[in-house]
């Protein structure tokens, strides 16, 4: 079975089918009209009758925003350490 090619689509052409499936037109419909895989479009309803967005980071709580923060600080401070830890080691050599 061969694996069909990732697509990509526009925000608009998202919204567009998510407004054809909340004004009524069935979803098998859609899908076969538009040759879409039935996961993909259920994750687009979803996410926008929930969040009014596509966006990933747009779904996010301001908990898992707050996270995502500071796990990125903790790993730059982490590196800056072991800079500062093998300049301490090459200066202890000499």
């Amino acid at each position: 079975m061969s694996r069909r090619e990732t697509r990509v689509f526009t925000e608009e052409f998202k919204l567009q089918m998510v407004t054809l499936y909340n004004n009524g037109k069935p979803k098998s419909e859609i899908i076969r009209e538009y040759a879409l895989t039935p996961s993909a479009f259920n994750n687009w309803v979803k996410k926008y009758n929930t969040t009014g967005s596509f966006k990933v980071c747009d779904d996010r709580t301001e908990e898992e925003k707050e996270l995502i923060k500071l796990k990125k600080e903790n790993q730059q401070l982490k590196m800056e350490n072991d800079i500062l830890k093998q300049a301490a080691l090459i200066m202890g050599r000499k």
